[in-house]
């Protein structure tokens, strides 16, 4: 890997990331396509670190104050944050059960197709949905059932971000707020995600030092932007455009891949 490959696939990690179109889907086909090698893990986690720092600082307002009223004991910040983690539990058992079988996944581009298949039609959902979600707040049941959306987007190509704000959208929750509960239960997952890759670190050559570089910076910056572009969309009620983009993606990808 190179540091053009690198810059790559760091904007097409933090963009996918956010934006409803599967991160993990775009990164097997784009690899697949440019016949990029990564050479050790340390590249995925650099990446992964950018789009949490991307969510930090989008909603670095609303983290800082979730952590002071968490400081202070505040119910209502107590039981938000309590939610992002039972949102969590889903993934975790299913990552636990599954794992190497959901890895072995990340080696067909065909699967991503597929996935990508599936989430336009998760994402056409909300254009019945979105107008009547109004709640101010996910419960405990719908943080639960949005963490079980979130478990089933760990299959390349299906969209976490989709998945999960067209489960809270169908559950009531309003569509900026389904958009933050969203984003700031990525930053669980993608720590989680960064954290599993960590016994696979190994040292790191001097070649990949440019590569990782502008990966990471290119997933940082594309990350903010994608985050700002998707909660532009939700005000505007254009959330199920983008299945216009991951219906013809998948199906395009399945040509050219084939079926697995």
């Amino acid at each position: 890997m190179n540091a053009l490959e690198g810059f790559v696939l760091g904007v097409v990690q933090g963009l996918t990331e956010f934006l409803p179109v599967s991160s993990s889907g775009h990164l097997v086909i784009v690899q697949s396509l440019m016949r990029v090698e990564q050479e050790g893990i340390l590249f995925e986690i650099s990446v992964h670190v950018a789009t949490l720092a991307s969510v930090l600082i989008f909603y670095r307002s609303r983290v800082a104050a979730l952590i002071r009223g968490v400081l202070k004991r505040n119910r209502a910040d107590l039981e938000y944050v309590g939610k992002l983690v039972v949102a969590t539990v889903p993934a975790v058992v299913l990552v636990l059960i599954a794992g190497d079988f959901l890895d072995a996944q990340f080696e067909s581009p065909s699967v991503a197709g597929i996935g990508l298949l599936t989430t336009g039609a998760i994402l056409w959902s909300t254009r019945w949905t979105a107008g009547t979600a109004r709640q101010p707040s996910p419960t405990w049941t719908a943080a639960l059932l949005i963490g079980c959306a979130q478990s089933i987007a760990i299959a390349p190509g299906i969209s976490r971000s989709g998945a999960t704000v067209a489960a809270a959208l169908a559950l009531g929750v309003s569509p900026l707020v389904a958009a933050e509960f969203s984003f700031l239960m990525s930053t669980i997952a993608i720590t989680g995600a960064a954290v599993r890759m960590i016994p696979e670190f190994g040292a790191v050559v001097p070649e990949m030092i440019a590569p990782i570089a502008f990966g990471f910076v290119a997933a940082l910056v594309s990350g903010v932007a994608a985050i700002w572009l998707f909660v532009r969309l939700l005000k505007s009620s254009g959330f199920h455009y983008f299945a216009y983009y991951t219906w013809p993606a998948g199906a395009l990808v399945l040509i050219w891949f084939g079926l697995p």
